[in-house]
């Protein structure tokens, strides 16, 4: 049965107008057909890194694309990537307006999902000078190296915390997540959640379960944010989840926050200041008002999810990579041999300047493999210029960073 004449019609009619509104518009290049409702969401295939990749190799490195009903800016080269963040900082300092970010970042208030403007400042300023300065960083070495030794220790017996021993097969990802995660929780709240007895075994699975339940549901796509139509039509799966992360998580930071609140009761002006729960504590006596509890459990969400299996999977992934290039493995080895010596002594943060080959890996695995293929979107708060084109405001700001580090060009 052939296609109603009025169709094609009218096909043809919403083709030609979408051409010359762009061509008028002087926006960026549209190399496909921008369908009603969906928009370019019909190309997208996982996973989505490559397959944009894909698009922008064949079309070019700056692309104007709809998500559905959202306008979007992909970038995929260094300068115009460069030309986004700092001729246009300002432009596209602000986050778009994501279901992720109302549930799991305390409606768009935590450091990753609050736009440019004094909150987030404020927030950027506490990270910097209070959190994460290098004094404090420098705070917590010994208990980096303490971890480091846990995990060795656990390898050398062949079982990992989750209590599973096996001398063969080890899983290096659950390894260094478990590592990772305890260094972190130490910063947050001084208090480890793995190690060998049956109730820390128990405590650090629940715990796992809502660290992995939130890094999951913070990079999923929900459909609703682009096509808000559906809203009508049908409950939303993926909402339900995020709300009942957002349950467990708050409690289990708010029960962290109490822990807190009633040791500081008679405790010294050093040991109110060990963690991060005890700093923000700190700047609530002096400021309730703005240092609320929420503000203190984004900040510690932030630092859990931003830390914690994105560390895990650039070490296993580096892992993988000297595995399967033993010619570097050796020369990595050699060069640690003859720097450190003694074989019983673990590599410290000042021993990197003198092994310029492990620098390389590590560089060489963040290019190659980024924990985060897409930069975090942002959204523009006003109209502007990227490579001689108009961007319209309020455009998602998408950059393919793993289209950039993998370019065979550069």
């Amino acid at each position: 049965m052939g296609i109603p004449y009025h169709i094609l019609i009218f096909t043809f009619l919403y083709l030609l107008k979408n051409h010359f509104v762009r061509k008028f518009k002087n926006l960026p290049p549209s190399p496909f057909i921008s369908l009603p409702i969906i928009g370019h969401l019909y190309l997208l295939k996982k996973p989505l890194h490559k397959t944009l990749t894909k698009i922008s190799e064949k079309h070019g490195p700056l692309l104007f694309l709809r998500f559905g009903s959202r306008p979007v800016l992909l970038v995929s080269s260094p300068s115009l990537a460069e030309e986004c963040f700092t001729k246009n900082d300002l432009v596209f300092a602000n986050r778009p307006k994501l279901l992720a970010g109302k549930h799991l970042g305390y409606n768009y208030t935590t450091l990753v999902w609050a736009s440019y403007g004094q909150h987030w400042r404020n927030l950027r300023r506490i990270s910097t000078l209070e959190i994460l300065s290098t004094q404090r960083i420098q705070m917590f070495a010994d208990i980096r190296r303490q971890e480091v030794r846990a995990l060795l220790q656990r390898l050398t017996r062949g079982k990992t915390s989750d209590g599973d021993s096996n001398t063969n097969v080890v899983d290096m990802k659950a390894a260094f997540f478990e590592m990772t995660l305890n260094i972190l929780i130490m910063m947050i709240a001084g208090k480890k959640y793995y190690g060998d007895s049956a109730e820390k075994l128990e405590e650090s699975k629940r715990f796992k379960e809502i660290v992995r339940e939130i890094f999951q549901l913070s990079g999923a796509t929900n459909i609703r944010d682009f096509v808000p139509l559906l809203k009508w039509i049908g409950a939303n799966n993926l909402e339900d989840k995020l709300k009942l992360v957002k349950e467990k998580r708050n409690k289990f930071m708010q029960d962290l926050i109490e822990e807190h609140k009633n040791s500081r009761k008679g405790s010294s002006l050093e040991q109110k200041n060990n963690t991060m729960i005890d700093v923000l504590l700190s700047l609530q006596d002096s400021e309730p008002d703005y240092y609320t509890d929420e503000v203190i459990k984004g900040m510690g969400v932030v630092i859990l999810t931003g830390g914690t299996d994105t560390t895990a999977s650039t070490m296993e992934w580096a892992l993988s990579l000297l595995l399967n290039n033993p010619e570097a493995l050796k020369k990595a080895q050699n060069e640690i041999d003859t720097h450190i010596g003694d074989s019983s002594r673990l590599l410290v943060d000042s021993d990197l300047s003198q092994l310029p080959y492990l620098h390389g890996i590590i560089k060489e695995t963040l290019r190659m493999c980024p924990a985060g293929p897409f930069l975090v979107p942002h959204e523009s708060s006003g109209e502007c210029v990227v490579g001689g084109f108009r961007v319209p405001r309020g455009t998602m700001l998408l950059v393919n960073l793993w289209a950039i580090q993998n370019n065979t060009k550069l």
